[in-house]
This record gives structure tokens, C-alpha cells and sequence, in this order.
């Protein structure tokens, strides 16, 4: 199997998302480099994924969790109130086990670096 982070995130284009995404696109070499896939998550449409991808240049996988169905099975619960889908980033190593999880609505950036942190000590 291969190890990877899959990030849940509220939505395209917001200033804090766009934040994470543009810092996982600019340590998508870091990621690869460990062999690690790296799959961003949010209710949006595919057309406003593809829109959001193309205007940041971002390199890998965007899902279109339209129903919130992927975010129900992983359980990622809602932030400030319940108002916000939450901002959570899962790191699963190569035998498909969750051996992190990081859940912060707003140091978006930090995902990057808890995940990466992860990855080195435990994959």
C-alpha cells in the first residue's frame, strides 16, 4: 500500500483554505519524496475543485465530497461551534492504519508540518 495525507478542509478558495493548499503544494516534494500521496477533501463541486486547482497550480488530488459522505466515515467532527466543517489532516501509513490525526480550523499552515512530522517518525 502506499502511505497518505488526506486533508479535510471547509472550502475552495476562503482565505484559510487557499493558505493550506498553496503550503501543501509548495511541500508536495517533500511529501513525494517520502512516498506519500497527498489528497485534499472538501463539499465543493469537481467543476469548483478544478477552477481552485488550476488558479493555485496545485499538484495533486482534490475530492469532491459533495454529500460529506468521506468525511462522515472518517468522523471529522465540526469547529467554531458547529458553524465550520471541521479542518482536520489524517496521515494513514502503507498498511492503511491512521497513525496521526491534526485538527486545527486556524493554524492552516501547521497541517503541513504536523503531518510531515508524522510521516518521518512513523512511516
Amino acid at each position: 500500500g502506499q502511505a497518505m495525507v488526506i486533508y479535510f478542509y471547509p472550502k475552495d478558495d476562503t482565505p484559510g483554505c487557499t493558505k493550506e493548499a498553496c503550503a501543501f503544494r509548495d511541500a508536495y516534494e517533500s511529501f513525494t519524496d517520502l512516498g506519500v500521496k497527498v489528497i485534499g477533501i472538501s463539499a465543493d463541486s469537481v467543476e469548483s475543485h478544478k477552477n481552485f486547482a488550476e488558479k493555485y497550480r496545485l499538484p495533486y488530488t482534490l475530492l469532491a465530497d459533495t454529500g460529506n459522505e468521506v468525511r462522515q466515515s472518517f468522523g471529522v467532527p465540526k469547529s467554531l461551534m458547529g458553524l465550520l466543517p471541521g479542518r482536520v489532516t489524517y496521515v494513514i501509513n502503507r498498511k492503511g492504519k491512521v497513525i496521526y490525526i491534526f485538527n486545527s480550523q486556524l493554524a492552516a499552515k501547521k497541517h503541513i508540518t504536523e503531518a510531515l512530522n508524522a510521516l518521518k517518525e512513523k512511516v
